[in-house]
């Protein structure tokens, strides 16, 4: 038996090694299998003869355009598809902002290739009333394995927030009433930026996104099925947001932006990016400011005991606040050679945020007559710094155009601290319904500061074999270290007071080793890929203050297995399968006391256990546009928030409750409707059913929900492009929570001048302003109804003025080796 009181396999360091060496002799007997030896070859160029690098060929057949094989052009803009059989076939080229370009019909005979003629491709322009309108990508990008959304393409983000962003994401919701991101019906997301995490708790995490500017982010990937070769945490996924970082051929270049907003309160940012590449060596850096003024309410009513007793508090609460944040990022890469490359990376966030709580709690009787008014006003300062540091190494042990890519090793050590610095000055006043202050204020403080430091390391290895197979393994292993010291005093007599049921000194050490392999091979129709990640787990949890102690120890399997098969160039179909694991947050480990007003409180639970989901998927896509997918979900142990009454005052904490089963139904498709109009639609429509246990009493919650995404992208006249995205999310249920529907409707405009140097973005977020929460909980012991509001219409004004050169090409994006502990701290 484990801590958890559950029979748990452990498996021995020799079975593990004999798991691993079963399945690599498995995937190698996949990937040596032979193959026939015929060779396509050609040359991709433009209209001026320049080649055409990074331009994706198909081979086809000729009789049903079946999709045979396919290829990428290399700088010399030359193809080479190998081991193809004899027939007849014809080669077909797409390329980002040129014309689709086809080769004539050729036949292959016995032990013959083909030399296809050079193809030409023409610029893929069009003229609307003197505008010339060239491609870009999409607002929402739909690829195979992810869903990616542009948001430097996006004009009616500018401005705003990675939080806001993230709100008109495809199967990404917002829990306002939990403070956490939902993806596709289910919590447990694994935040990611840049590839590593930020070693936040779920509410932190939260707090970065609200005060990341949008300015400063590239693009946010939705991974649903992450293979073997990433960590196993994220219960539904993980979203991964990418930051702003491109570079120059040789050169300079750089951008500036300077914004500003105005809702119910004014805002401001300011942003400055540079890159310089000569020769081996290339550095980039970037510098976001942002200044927001925001306000947010709540309208709550709880009803609680039975006859007589029976008694119901209205919650109003009123939170403006003001937050000035602070992004950098900063890095150099040096390459030897081809086949070697030494980077150093730095990123730092900086947030300090203050905000005036005004809670009313107005208390009623069994007949509904007020007998009392409770005041709480917290004066409440928060200010967060996260630094991050990463060290890496690439190399490749082959030339860049060995068949099917070299052999590539990959290092990256990383060291990252995150200090939290919260306080809240809390006064609280009762008063009888005609206004008369009973007995004196009641002065209280809480002082809980944080610190958090992640040690990690991890080496990945990349073995193709030809063009159709490849072989990776890798090993992480991470150390954390959380430290949270938790003083809350009382001003009694002039001095402060302790209050030692609520001050807590807590230490959380976690260390995770990890080793996967994952291998894929694909057939003339057939691709598959298959992978086992193991990951040994040590934790310990100490209550200095309380001299309680909880430590666990356990190991782990997670098989992925990932089987397409094309039905034809334009159709293909898909099955997904993976096991996750989802570890509790370090601040709901924390068996603490955190006081929100009068009449409610959160506490810790040391004792919760992971909670594990099997999740399996079957899918089609159309174009690799068009994508419909069925998804069956199963989490046992679910980690989730629950009310319990406690005489007058709510106590909120965090169990496990035993399963959860998850049916999801996601469409996305592209329309076009003219050519200067183009639409994409995306639906998500799920059923969470929870059969569980809680006080003694059965919680059997189900329901069906719905999340419904749309963006439009309009060329007009005058060189001015528009955006219209809008979102509705439609009730649902969490645990023994039940939400309400929300939704909202964005515009903006774009205009670029000065031959395309500077750009001028104007946007407004909620135009019908129906951007609220709310929702209830309705059990035996307690019924609470609330709604949340906050800043959701605002304006917003971008200009951005590009400096330097403007040929970019991109910089290799680090996926480091923090990947695990992301929304886990504290």
């Amino acid at each position: 038996m484990n801590a958890y009181g559950k029979q748990q396999i452990r498996f021995s360091p020799v079975l593990s090694l004999w798991i691993s060496l079963a399945l690599t002799l498995l995937l190698s007997h996949m990937l040596y299998a032979r193959q026939p030896a015929k060779t396509v070859t050609g040359q991709v160029q433009d209209a001026t003869g320049k080649p055409l690098e990074l331009a994706t060929v198909r081979l086809q057949r000729a009789a049903d355009s079946t999709l045979v094989k396919g290829a990428i052009t290399d700088a010399a803009g030359k193809y080479l598809i190998e081991q193809v059989a004899d027939g007849t076939y014809r080669v077909v080229v797409t390329q980002v902002g040129y014309r689709r370009a086809v080769s004539a019909v050729f036949t292959l005979t016995a032990g013959e290739g083909g030399a296809v003629p050079v193809l030409v491709m023409a610029e893929d322009t069009r003229m609307l009333t003197e505008v010339k309108v060239a491609a870009k990508k999409p607002f929402i990008e739909q690829l195979p394995d992810k869903t990616v959304i542009n948001v430097e393409n996006s004009i009616t983000s500018a401005g705003g927030t990675a939080l806001e962003v993230l709100e008109k994401s495809p199967g990404v919701v917002y829990d306002s009433q939990n403070d956490q991101l939902k993806l596709k019906g289910r919590d447990g997301v694994l935040v990611m930026i840049d590839g590593k995490p930020t070693y936040l708790s779920a509410a932190d995490v939260m707090n970065l996104l609200r005060n990341t500017p949008a300015n400063s982010v590239q693009s946010i990937e939705l991974i649903t099925k992450p293979s073997a070769k990433y960590d196993a945490a994220g219960n539904s996924g993980i979203i991964n947001i990418r930051l702003k970082r491109n570079n120059t051929t040789n050169g300079t270049n750089g951008s500036l932006l300077l914004g500003a907003g105005y809702g119910r309160f004014g805002k401001g940012s300011a942003g400055l990016t540079l890159n310089h590449r000569n020769g081996p060596w290339s550095l980039f850096g970037n510098y976001n400011y942002d200044y927001r003024k925001t306000y947010s309410s709540v309208d709550a009513l709880r009803e609680f005991g039975t006859g007589d007793h029976r008694q119901t508090v209205r919650n109003l609460g009123y939170r403006p606040g003001q937050s000035n944040n602070q992004t950098v990022k900063a890095g150099i890469d040096f390459s030897p050679s081809k086949q070697t490359t030494l980077g150093l990376m730095l990123n730092g966030q900086f947030n300090a945020n203050r905000a005036q709580i005004d809670n009313q709690n107005l208390v009623y009787n069994n007949a509904m007559v007020q007998q009392s008014l409770v005041t709480l006003v917290n004066a409440s300062t928060r200010k967060m710094g996260r630094m991050a540091v990463n060290a890496n190494v690439r190399h490749s042990f082959d030339q860049p155009d060995r068949e099917g890519g070299p052999r590539e090793l990959t290092f990256d050590a990383d060291y990252s601290q995150v200090a939290i610095s919260p306080t809240d000055n809390m006064t609280t006043r009762r008063f009888r319904t005609n206004g008369d202050e009973t007995g004196t204020a009641l002065l209280q403080r809480n002082i809980p500061p944080s610190e958090v430091v992640i040690r990690a390391a991890k080496l990945d290895y990349v073995h193709p074999f030809g063009k159709t197979g490849k072989l990776e393994a890798g090993w992480k292993s991470s150390y954390v270290t959380s430290d949270n010291d938790v003083l809350f005093e009382t001003l009694t007599d002039g001095k402060w007071v302790p209050d030692a049921a609520r001050t807590n000194h807590f230490v959380y050490d976690e260390t995770i080793h990890a080793a996967y392999i994952n291998g894929s091979r694909d057939w003339k129709k057939w691709g598959l890929q298959a992978g086992l990640r193991m990951e040994h787990t040590q934790s310990k949890g100490n209550s200095i203050t309380m001299n309680k102690v909880v430590e666990r120890t356990y190991t782990n399997l997670f098989p992925s297995l990932f089987l397409t098969r094309s039905l034809n160039e334009n159709n293909q179909l898909r099955f997904a399968y993976s096991r996750r694991i989802d570890r509790p947050n370090y601040l709901t480990l924390n068996p603490f006391v955190y006081v929100m007003d009068p009449y409610t409180y959160n506490e810790g639970n040391p004792f919760l256990r992971p909670q594990y989901t099997n999740a399996f998927d079957v899918g089609y896509t159309y174009k690799q546009e068009a994508s419909i997918t069925l998804s069956y979900n199963r989490t046992s142990d679910v980690i989730s928030q629950v009310n319990e009454q406690v005489g007058e005052v709510l106590k909120q904490t965090t169990i496990n409750l035993s399963v959860l089963n998850n049916y999801n139904l996601s469409i996305s498709f592209p329309l076009t409707i003219t050519k200067w109009w183009n639409m994409r639609q995306s639906a998500d429509v799920f059923v969470n059913q929870y059969n569980a246990v809680y006080l003694g009493k059965p919680l059997n919650n189900k329901g069906i929900a719905a999340n419904l995404n749309m963006s439009h992208n309009l060329m007009l006249p005058h060189g001015i492009t528009a955006e219209v995205v809008a979102f509705y999310r439609s009730p649902f249920i969490d645990g023994m929570f039940q939400g309400k529907g929300t939704g909202q409707l964005s515009v903006g405009l774009q205009k670029s001048f000065w031959e395309k140097k500077a750009s001028l973005k104007l946007n407004v977020s909620d135009v019908l302003k129906t951007g609220q929460f709310g929702g209830y909980v309705n059990n035996p012991d307690v019924y609470i109804r609330f709604t949340s509001r906050w800043e959701t219409r605002v304006a917003r004004l971008t200009f951005t003025y590009n400096l330097g050169k403007r040929d970019l090409k991109g910089i290799r994006q680090r996926r480091t080796s923090l990947e695990d502990e992301q929304r886990r701290v504290n």
